[in-house]
């Protein structure tokens, strides 16, 4: 099935473990990853010719190139061969499955397809998974790989990245997730990589920050001292020490102030602490867009912080506002921004650009820079030098800010591998699965702290010829931290994969035997409003035996009879919906709509402390929905029990009603054909699956209630005991007793 390409050795060697066990391939950038997919993809459809392959990757640019390199080197008919992404139609993926053999898909689209059983993973004999790093928490691989491993008849994963991280626990996550049985790693120094790798020079040019930047990182500094001072008096920080506090630790301590507030803990400490970080976090980041960035940028996010002020109630603004030394430093920044000083990496960067296109005019070079707003100034000064033509190359456009859809990314790729212009300027959209032949040089604005950005940063550069790659660092800043942050990082990532290697052989994850799951099985129905996908209620109940059919619903979360629609709110938002006054109108919506509605409020929130509203208020709208309304309450803990509590809900209403229901039930009957179906429906033990042949073969409800016993058995599954209820109900005498 293969054409066009000779495998290399370590392919080959990787290829005969992914043959065998669910594996983690690591490879360098431009070290073939695809490749290794390729052949394992030719091996299990000669295994196994009446299956599907299954590929996924984070974005639509990305999958494109998988699907060009399959074109190239498969030998497979294209339209055998389908892409899957949120602009292709449900309805048209369902049909496009039936007929491909290899289909690569952005996972979230696939997701959606799964829960609503429009595609049959017992048919994928391989799945693979591109940038396998992103198998953590609730991405949707996890989801997608898990169900996979439910449902497939003959199972294999494979991973592919070009680094997992260097936390220890990150990588076993990435494993279990994916249910990895053995990992294949090759650094640039592995004897069967090394003939392949080209040699790459990296350089780090060090520059000094002038005077005038030294006054605002002083006034800055100032600024947190104080804040850190009152942290350690109240008990909060160990020390004070700027120097000494890094910004992963001041994140870890707002997330254990919050957590101490969510149990309970409630005082001026904690309350006044979690403002503090607040504003130490604001001034952190300005102290980082100094010194990495320059004046134009600490400027924007300065000018952004006097908007919000403006309109915001916080504390914490309101209280950076008012501080003589952000006072200061916001008007140095200001004066400086008007003189257009700028700082001396973007000086070095226009310098390095200017000789290295007077030498080589063909050159193609990228610059990675972090920020959006920088990248934008990066691309204005380097379109003044002559012979430079750059393009900022960004992910999709945010709010009031310059943005690429994936049509366009994938346009600009080719114009800079097609020579348009020769200087690629990217944000971290750029580090991940570009598939651009030859880049001659590519230079950081500023080192990153992440061993797996550094890495992917690199890997644009040395795929075909020797590699050149420069990072500028502006000495006794940042910079300088983040060199050797990432440096360590990196080791300490191929370090733990060794590790996790050799754990794998006593069984990373306990392999359980699961029960393939039928396709014609019957399941348990549920409608779900698709805007409620990311509360995770949704995957869990996919996971269990529900077919969950993901449509817009007007006046509930889920539909789980013909009669019954459940209203899901977590803590926060019932409380929200009081205020706002959503929640009496939503209330009426599900009453007027359904004959047995329900409320479910999840979390574990204390729901009179999560907002400043009185007690009175929350137990008045209580008692509304009890009582006025008739509605239950009920309250669960997250979404695995919001889940668990709807699957009893339904599996109770669909054994009297039927799961032969439809989304007329998330509203009262209104058509004459509705309303006879809906009085025959709620006639013990019938519900709409009964309801209808009674009617079909009755004609009309008074026939129905003239009918004998013996002329009801006639109907098929209507039995002597379901006929006599019948017949009790019809002509039994009325008691008000």
């Amino acid at each position: 099935m293969i054409k066009n390409f000779e495998p290399r050795l370590y392919q080959q060697t990787i290829l005969a473990t992914a043959a065998e066990k669910n594996t983690l391939v690591v490879l360098p950038t431009g070290m073939g990853k695809t490749n290794i997919f390729l052949m394992l993809a030719a091996q299990r459809l000669k295994q196994f010719p009446n299956s599907k392959i299954l590929f996924i990757g984070p974005t639509k640019p990305l999958i494109d190139q998988y699907m060009s390199v399959f074109k190239e080197h498969f030998e497979i008919g294209e339209n055998e061969m389908s892409i899957f992404t949120g602009m292709v139609a449900p309805e048209k993926r369902a049909e496009l499955w039936k007929s491909a053999k290899i289909v690569f898909s952005t996972p979230q689209g696939l997701e959606n397809d799964i829960i609503s059983s429009r595609i049959n993973l017992g048919e994928v004999c391989l799945l693979g998974v591109d940038e396998a790093h992103r198998a953590v928490g609730d991405y949707a691989y996890v989801f997608v790989a898990r169900q996979y491993m439910k449902l497939a008849s003959y199972p294999r994963i494979i991973g592919m990245t070009a680094s997992p991280g260097s936390d220890m626990e990150k990588i076993q996550e990435v494993c279990r997730n994916l249910f990895i049985e053995d990992i294949e790693v090759r650094t640039d120094e592995d004897s069967d990589v090394r003939p392949y790798i080209q040699e790459m020079q990296i350089d780090w040019v060090k520059v000094d920050l002038p005077n005038v930047f030294s006054d605002i990182s002083k006034l800055l500094t100032l600024f947190l001292k104080e804040r850190f001072e009152k942290l350690k008096k109240w008990g909060i920080l160990r020390r004070a020490d700027v120097k000494y506090v890094s910004k992963s630790d001041l994140l870890q301590l707002q997330a254990e102030l919050r957590g101490k507030i969510a149990a309970g803990e409630k005082d001026f400490v904690m309350w006044n602490s979690i403002s503090l970080l607040a504003e130490v976090m604001k001034i952190y980041h300005a102290l980082e867009l100094l010194e990495t960035q320059g004046i134009a940028a600490l400027n924007k996010y300065f000018e952004k912080l006097l908007s919000e002020s403006r309109t915001s109630k916080t504390k914490a603004i309101k209280s950076i506002m008012s501080d003589s030394n952000f006072k200061s430093a916001l008007i140095k920044t200001k004066i400086l921004h008007e003189e257009k000083v700028e700082h001396p990496k973007l000086i070095e960067l226009q310098n390095i650009i200017d000789k290295e296109i007077s030498q080589n005019p063909n050159a193609k070079i990228m610059v990675f820079n972090q920020y959006r707003d920088n990248a934008l100034d990066i691309v204005e000064k380097l379109n003044k030098i002559q012979n430079v033509k750059s393009n900022i190359f960004v992910g999709q456009q945010k709010k009031n800010e310059t943005g690429l859809s994936q049509k366009e990314q994938k346009q600009m790729i080719e114009d800079f591998k097609n020579g348009m212009f020769n200087v690629l300027v990217a944000t971290s959209i750029g580090e991940e699965g570009l598939d651009i032949p030859r880049v001659d040089l590519v230079i950081f604005y500023e080192p990153i702290p992440s061993a797996i950005r550094s890495i992917q940063r690199r890997g644009r550069t040395g795929r075909q010829e020797k590699g050149r790659v420069m990072i500028l660092m502006a000495n006794g800043t940042r910079d300088e931290a983040y060199r050797w942050v990432a440096h360590h990082k990196e080791k300490k990532m191929y370090r733990n994969l060794v590790n996790i290697r050799r754990k794998l052989n006593l069984s990373l994850h306990e392999k359980k035997e699961v029960t393939i799951a039928k396709f014609s099985e019957e399941k348990l129905k549920i409608f779900a409003d698709y805007r409620e996908k990311g509360s995770g209620i949704i995957r869990e109940m996919a996971e269990g035996n529900v077919a969950v059919n993901l449509e817009r619903l007007e006046y509930a979360d889920y539909v789980v009879s013909s009669r019954c629609g459940v209203e899901v709110k977590s803590v926060e938002d019932f409380v929200d919906s009081i205020i706002d006054g959503r929640l009496l109108q939503q209330i009426k919506n599900l009453k007027n709509n359904f004959e047995r509605p329900v409320v479910v409020i999840e979390g574990e929130q204390n729901i009179y402390a999560v907002r400043n509203v009185h007690q009175n208020s929350i137990l008045g709208m209580m008692a509304t929905i009890a009582v006025s309304y008739g509605i239950p309450i009920v309250q669960t803990r997250n979404f695995k029990e919001t889940a668990a509590l709807l699957q009893i809900i339904a599996k109770r209403e669909q054994e009297e009603t039927g799961k032969d229901f439809s989304l007329h039930a998330d509203r009262k009957p209104v058509t004459l054909k509705e309303q006879q179906e809906y009085v025959v429906s709620s006639l013990p033990g019938m519900g709409l699956a009964l309801a209808k042949p009674l009617l079909k073969r009755f004609k009309t409800i008074k026939n129905i209630v003239n009918a004998t016993e013996k002329e009801l058995q006639e109907v098929e599954k209507i039995g002597p005991q379901k006929a006599k209820q019948i017949k009790n109900v019809v002509e039994g005498e009325y008691r008000e007793n």
